[in-house]
């Protein structure tokens, strides 16, 4: 087995792969920096309500579409199915560019743009996340899946500081217009790749109750559930790093889009360097998600505090080490340890409740950030990510019999394997 940090750039697929999602990555970036601004400070005044409502429009098809999204992604060809919906996004960022650089851009056409482009995404992002396995099998997987994290987040520290300069150079427009013609780049890749080479899993069959054998699966396991459990807490109420970014930059630091773009480009260093430290493990452990959890909390409850716009900046890349330490492993572990012929019905579900309860959180967390101020907003981040740690914690007492004992002097703890298949036999954590 290949080793080291990037090994699995030594594949051909995936290196093509990977250069060409970069592009993407920078350009979406952009676009979800420019449409904030828009909405923050062109089409409303300073409301962190609208931001909240124009998330929950982008990202609430992830649960509405649920599970045919998966089912999508199991049963059909994953390069093929990529090439139709990036194509669809890459039209509707374009479309939205050209109407915000005619002037004729009003807040509900930013709804319906979003919400259409939450409809298309909601297909992509299973389809987009199994694929990794596609190209490079199980055995580099975990590896694979950090690469993909740190050149989304490479592109969430570069995209947001380049829409910054873009913004007050020519407006949000053209933002919008750059992540469109982006969308070629990974279109490219996915032609240029050896079809050959992939490593097709089973596809799921036609079977009636296909749709929802991913529920039964998920339910039959309590790691999977547990996982799902805090990523609900996290996705609804912890993960709308818009609002929080937006309403803290603007309405406490009193910054304009330089500052804010920076302060999106802050975090994504902390989210860059978490995804490279996944890059380097060779598993994922559940041990990761509850640091991650944690870690998460006390970042949101040190933000709250912040005298001034540098330690906020500080406080976000703790946040952003952490949110990707706990998105990594989720994904990794829940690939993992799930049937092949299954992965896409559960990475669906994973990206649903991750993403997809977003419309229940950012309304709300935008609501208190308008009426009570954006620090009582954060409270709701540094809560969800403690409540997530807790739940972990009681899973692990639970169902892996988590001990902790003094041993001459040393804390020791123990717990049982984690094994779905396999019966279960004590080991060292």
């Amino acid at each position: 087995m290949a080793t080291g940090l990037f090994r699995s750039l030594r594949v051909y697929n995936y290196r093509v792969w990977a250069i060409g999602a970069l592009v993407s990555n920078v350009g979406t970036w952009m676009q979800r920096t420019a449409q904030d601004w828009l909405v923050l400070t062109q089409l409303t005044h300073h409301s962190a309500t609208s931001v909240g409502v124009v998330m929950g429009l982008q990202f609430g098809p992830q649960l509405l579409m649920l599970p045919l999204s998966g089912y999508a992604a199991d049963r059909f060809d994953r390069r093929k199915l990529l090439m139709a919906t990036q194509a669809a996004l890459g039209v509707l960022a374009l479309g939205l560019g050209l109407l915000t650089v005619s002037g004729w851009v009003q807040l509900w056409h930013v709804y319906v743009f979003a919400f259409l482009s939450g409809c298309v995404s909601a297909v992509d992002a299973p389809a987009r996340q199994t694929f990794v396995s596609d190209l490079v099998g199980d055995t580099d997987l975990a590896n694979a899946v950090a690469l993909n994290s740190s050149s989304f987040n490479l592109g969430r520290m570069v995209g947001p500081a380049v829409a910054g300069v873009v913004i007050a150079a020519t407006g949000s427009g053209w933002a919008f217009v750059i992540n469109g013609v982006s969308f070629f780049a990974v279109l490219g890749s996915l032609n240029l790749l050896r079809v050959a080479d992939l490593h097709a899993g089973v596809r799921a069959s036609r079977a009636r109750g296909g749709l929802v054998e991913g529920f039964r699966y998920v339910r039959s396991r309590p790691d999977l559930r547990v996982i799902l459990w805090m990523l609900f807490l996290l996705g609804t109420f912890g993960l709308n790093f818009p609002i929080y970014i937006s309403t803290m930059s603007v309405k406490v630091f009193h910054g304009d889009a330089h500052q804010y773009g920076l302060l999106t480009s802050t975090m994504a260093v902390g989210t860059l360097v978490g995804a490279l430290l996944a890059a380097g493990r060779d598993r994922p452990r559940f041990g990761f998600l509850l640091v991650g959890a944690a870690v998460f909390g006390g970042g949101f409850a040190f933000a709250v505090g912040a005298p001034n716009v540098w330690w906020f900046g500080a406080a976000l890349v703790a946040i952003g080490v952490s949110a990707l330490t706990f998105s990594n492993s989720t994904n990794s572990l829940m690939q993992l340890t799930t049937e092949p012929v299954m992965r896409g019905r559960v990475m669906a579900l994973r990206l649903a409740i991750a993403v997809g309860t977003t419309p229940f959180g950012a309304p709300l967390v935008g609501w208190i950030a308008d009426t009570a101020g954006p620090r009582w907003a954060l409270c709701v981040g540094a809560a969800s990510g403690f409540g997530a740690a807790g739940m972990g914690l009681h899973y692990l007492v639970k169902y892996r019999h988590l001990r902790v004992r003094a041993v001459a002097g040393r804390l020791r703890i123990d717990l049982d394997r984690a094994d779905a298949q396999v019966g279960a036999s004590p080991s060292k954590a």
